[in-house]
């Protein structure tokens, strides 16, 4: 054998055993690599798992600021005297959407009250509901609603001129515009106003007042 055939033999040799060695190298590196890849996706997906989500719910009413008591149930559940509805518009416009304050509104009219409510900054109303005035003897309440000055005096002692939470009228005690003093007590969900009037739907939002509506008309 001479000495060229015996180099290209030996170069052939050792290309032979050097070759697998770096396919291997390669091979390993890619591993690693698509290891890495795989391991960082997986790390980046469990991160986004655990990542709290916003609450949605964040704008919109929570359940200390919703109405409550069981004449709620008789509000519309939409339109103009639902509680959406009412939040829209000024308090006089918004009673009288609601049918469950139909003659509390017809007195509003009949006293000329209806401009003063509705554009008042901030109130709170303590609005007796068609009930509490069917209490009141048909003669009584007639000659009431005809004598404009006694019907104005009992409608503005219902109303206090600033908007009050429900946590207000734990022990409360308040002027009203008609420059008499009224009183609330309770708590939760149940309260009363001087004593004797019970609140049976509370903490309805209009556009500028808060109303709670009472079981009974309050007499200054």
């Amino acid at each position: 054998m001479n000495v060229n055939r015996m180099r290209r033999t030996t170069l052939a040799l050792v290309a032979a055993a050097v070759l697998p060695l770096g396919l291997a190298a390669c091979s390993s590196d890619g591993d690693d690599s698509a290891a890495e890849s795989s391991d960082s996706s997986s790390a980046q997906e469990q991160g986004n798992e655990e990542q709290p989500s916003e609450d949605p719910g964040d704008g919109g009413m929570s359940d200390a600021s919703a109405p409550f008591g069981p004449a709620c149930a008789g509000v519309p559940a939409d339109g103009a005297g639902s509680f959406d509805g009412m939040a829209q518009d000024p308090v006089a416009t918004a009673a009288s959407n609601n049918p469950e304050l139909t003659t509390l509104v017809a007195a509003v009219t009949a006293a000329g009250l209806g401009d003063t409510l509705n554009n008042a900054e901030a109130l709170t109303v303590f609005a007796p509901v068609n009930d509490a005035f069917a209490q009141i003897p048909e003669a009584d309440l007639t000659a009431l609603l005809a004598d404009q000055d006694a019907l104005t005096d009992v409608l503005t002692y219902h109303v206090v001129g600033e908007r009050l939470t429900p946590e207000d009228l734990a022990d409360g005690s308040f002027e009203t515009l008609q420059g008499g003093t009224l009183t609330t007590a309770g708590s939760g969900e149940s309260f009363t106003v001087n004593g004797d009037a019970s609140v049976v739907c509370g903490n309805v939002s209009t556009a500028n007042a808060t109303v709670y509506l009472i079981d009974s008309v309050l007499m200054p």
